[in-house]
């Protein structure tokens, strides 16, 4: 038996001190201090053995926050790990609060292509960290080789009504290969297009028509929200592609990241694949040539099968399922707690499923640091991640 753990963890804008990423946005180097010691807090928190990355605009700044994380794990073990010589060293409470280095562990990172460098204007990527390595050179998806034609039907007609073109992510998609045990574990690793309104700039015009909010343009705003989700979900759509090539050989897939959008939402749904009815015996056949015209029983299996062998679970779901926990929230805002951080497996970590080669047995989410925006105390958390870190506590059979 092999036991691991994987974490989302979004650090909210990691880039080094007195480097404007946003427009008049960012670090003092005392600023910078406190964001990094806070990071390295909670990377030293998660001891997780993959660790998916969100918001690193360099790769330095991340490497820097894991060298400190090493340096109070080690202090931390010293402190509080007996050596051999004492009696009681092998209880299984020290094996639980041993930390572990990541001196050995591979970084693998993805910058924005969408990142020119330009102060104000600039676009954060990914990384993933591994205790375990990787096989294979990790891949990023973000230019589409082939542009993502999108064909749109006009309701109750032949005649087409267009296409949505997609030929750039927003962020990248970074897929590692991961050896664990004796399973070589596919990760992907994402950052969708946030819910932010995706406006368009005249020609000649120094910024939008939308983002003047003392002239509020409530159509234009909702168009840019509609833009918005449908990069999402066509980004969406890109990772289930990637997803499924995996899936149609074999392999056991992971995928976590910042989807921005609750486990519901049709991007998620999307990138999960359908879950499939309890029975299909009944439905009306596609085919069908009268009223009675049904899937049979055999098909019924076959169709649910198919469906079945493709689709990911959540792991905040599988947890919820036997936890009786009522609540799971990695962002607060205005009042509304949700979850668009997420972990998703196939079902090779399916306890379910016959073929199984292992199984999640907890979940953790660490979101004591996060304030409602509406919240008086919220600008004192501002340096911290605005998102809860997730994590899912892996066994794999042997």
């Amino acid at each position: 038996m092999t036991r691991f753990t994987i974490a989302s963890f979004n650090a909210k804008n990691l880039i080094g001190p007195e480097k404007e990423y946003y427009r008049f946005q960012s670090y003092t180097p005392e600023e910078y201090a406190w964001k990094a010691d806070w990071m390295a807090d909670q990377l030293l928190t998660l001891n997780a053995d993959i660790v998916g990355f969100q918001e690193i605009f360099d790769e330095a700044s991340l490497r820097q926050v894991i060298a400190e994380a090493d340096r109070r794990g080690a202090q931390a073990n010293a402190a509080s790990i007996p050596d051999p010589s004492k009696r009681y060293h092998r209880k299984a409470i020290f094996q639980k609060l041993a930390y572990g280095s990541y001196a050995e562990a591979e970084v693998a990172f993805a910058p924005n292509f969408n990142d020119t460098g330009e102060p104000g204007k600039r676009r954060p990527g990914l990384a993933v960290l591994s205790r375990f390595g990787f096989v294979d050179e990790p891949a990023i998806i973000q230019d589409l080789a082939q542009p993502l034609d999108i064909p749109m039907a006009c309701l109750g007609e032949e005649d087409d009504a267009g296409f949505y073109t997609l030929r750039r992510l927003s962020r990248p998609i970074l897929k590692v290969r991961v050896p664990v045990g004796g399973q070589v574990i596919s990760v992907y690793n994402c950052h969708l297009k946030s819910k932010l309104g995706e406006y368009i700039k005249p020609q000649g015009a120094p910024y939008p028509p939308e983002a003047v909010l003392t002239a509020y343009d409530a159509a234009g705003r909702a168009m840019g929200s509609l833009r918005a989700a449908l990069r999402r979900m066509a980004e969406a759509w890109v990772l289930r592609r990637a997803v499924l090539d995996d899936l149609e050989q074999g392999r056991p897939v992971m995928v976590l990241g910042d989807f921005n959008d609750g486990e519901h939402a049709v991007s998620s749904e999307i990138i999960s694949g359908e879950t499939p009815f309890k029975n299909y015996a009944w439905m009306l056949r596609h085919d069908a040539e009268h009223g009675g015209d049904r899937y049979s029983s055999e098909e019924d299996v076959q169709i649910r099968e198919a469906i079945d062998r493709v689709r990911l679970r959540s792991a905040e779901k599988m947890f919820l399922r036997k936890s009786l926990r009522d609540v799971v929230y990695t962002t607060a805002f205005g009042g509304v707690h949700e979850s668009i951080d997420q972990i998703y497996m196939s079902r090779h970590f399916d306890p379910a499923w016959d073929g199984a080669v292992g199984k999640m047995h907890y979940y953790s989410v660490f979101n004591d640091h996060l304030t409602d925006g509406s919240h008086p105390e919220a600008p004192y958390n501002k340096l911290a991640s605005d998102h809860g870190q997730i994590m899912a506590h892996m066994e794999l059979r042997s």
